[in-house]
This record gives structure tokens, sequence and C-alpha cells, in this order.
């Protein structure tokens, strides 16, 4: 009798063993959720960057890339732990209306005016991005604009506002498209479009455009990331949203943005200084 009771304890004992085997969870890495811009992910800086951190870190990094209008919007609306966006205007208002903190500068390029390589618009014998647009309008020529509130859309806007040009010219055509899709119909209409440099590098070998205007301030291009207020969402991952920003910011963060490069070419430049 007891050694069957003994035998009946033993095989309760595996019974619960294994129960708790089923429930207990597999040990797995803490989400960072990220929106960002299609163009850190375009361009490829994103899976050079985030597994030297996730190693480091133990954190694994969820990424959300489409343009800065729905990547603020995701953070506004607390879907996400941090952005990382470029749209100077539209950050500061996010920051400004109580949904971002610790905004910092980590990057920038500059946006480039794409088209045919012949210039049928003439736009490198111009002196200023606006020229180059007033350009564009009066020729009739295929202008394709992103026309999604990204970042790249919001400095095409401003663009053609201070061009005194209103764009609903013949050839004008809003894609609702991402960079990388856009570049490519561009392409095929042989038509003009805006783009940042980090992009177009990494089409070029797909594309028979060039870069027919670029340069001045008017196209600078600087990214910034920013925390979620943990005093709106306070049941985000605030802490591993932290890590992620101060990497960006490090001497090996920093330095890993600026070796990025594509086909020889550097495509962005390490912005950040305390």
């Amino acid at each position: 009798m007891l050694n069957v009771k003994s035998h009946m304890k033993s095989l309760l004992g595996l019974v619960v063993a294994a129960s708790m085997l089923t429930v207990l969870p597999a040990q797995s890495a803490e989400v960072i959720k990220l929106a960002t811009t299609t163009s850190t992910e375009n361009s490829g800086l994103l899976q050079e960057l985030l597994p030297k951190f996730e190693s480091a870190s133990g954190y694994k990094v969820q990424v959300i890339a489409t343009g800065t209008g729905k990547a603020l919007k995701l953070g506004e609306q607390g879907d996400v732990d941090l952005v990382m966006t470029h749209a100077p205007s539209a950050e500061a208002k996010f920051v400004a209306d109580g949904f971002g903190v610790e905004p910092r500068g980590i990057m920038e390029n500059d946006f480039v005016v794409l088209g045919p390589k012949n210039d049928p618009a003439k736009l490198r014998e111009s002196k200023t991005a606006e020229e180059a647009f007033a350009k564009i309008a009066k020729s009739g020529l295929p202008f394709l604009s992103r026309g999604d509130n990204s970042g790249t859309h919001i400095k095409e806007l401003e663009v053609w506002k201070a061009a005194g040009v209103t764009p609903d010219f013949k050839g004008y055509t809003s894609v609702g498209q991402g960079m990388g899709k856009t570049l490519l119909m561009a392409n095929e209409l042989q038509g003009y479009t805006l783009s940042d440099r980090g992009t177009f590098v990494a089409y070029k070998t797909k594309l028979d455009l060039g870069v027919d205007f670029d340069g001045g301030k008017t196209l600078a291009n600087p990214y910034q990331v920013i925390l979620i207020n943990p005093a709106k969402y306070p049941d985000l991952n605030h802490k591993g949203a932290k890590a992620f920003s101060d990497w960006l910011i490090s001497k090996e963060g920093q330095a890993m943005i600026n070796s990025f490069k594509v086909e020889g070419e550097q495509l962005f430049k390490a912005t950040y200084s305390e």
C-alpha cells in the first residue's frame, strides 16, 4: 500500500512538473516598438544598426516603417514606444502637444530632386530649390509626389509654397506611396520627384534617373529620435525606448551611422552633440 501511495505521489509530481512546463512562458527578448520613416528602412540603415544594439542590450526592436505623419500619429495614440522621423516642424508640434519627450537630433542627410538624366526642364542650371521646382511646374513634365504626409512630402510642399507654386499643374501626380515605390514609378514615367538621398543611393542600380538638383539649406534633412511621454502612456516600454535612444547617441551608435555606406557612398552624417 505504501508503495502504491509513493508511486502515486511520484506520478502526481511528474504531472505537476509537466503542467508547469507548459504554462511557464519561454524566455524571450523584451520588445521595443519603433515607428520610423521608410527612408531608414529602405536605405538599409536599420538592418545595419539593430543587430548590434539588440545583441548588446537583450532587447528586440520591432520596426514600423511608414511616413513621418503616420509615425507621429502612432506615437500620439501610444501604439509605439518611440519615433524616429525627419520633419522638424511636425516633430516640434508633437513635443509641444505633450506626446513626445527628449527629442534628440541623431543624424542628417539631404533631399535631392531626381529626374531624367538629360534633365529636360534644365534644373541643373537653377540656383535654388525653389527655382528648380518652378521650372518643373512650368515644363508640364511629370512630377511624382509621395502624397503620404511623410517627411519628404512635407518638405516637398514647403518648397512648392516657397516657390509660389500650387502643385496642381499638368503632370503633377500624388501617388500615396513610400519612397521606394515612388522612385520606381518616377523611373517608369521618366519624371521628376523629391527623394531623400539615402533611399536614392540604395535604389540607384534599379533606376535610370539622376540627381538634377541638390544642395542648400532648403534641402537639408535632419532626423530626430523622440520618446513617447510616460505621463500620457505609463504602460509603454519606456526603459527600452530610452536604452535605444541612448545607444543611438552613444559613440558606438554615432560611429555606425557615419560608417554606413551603400555602393561606397556614405548615406547619413551623425549629428548628435551634448
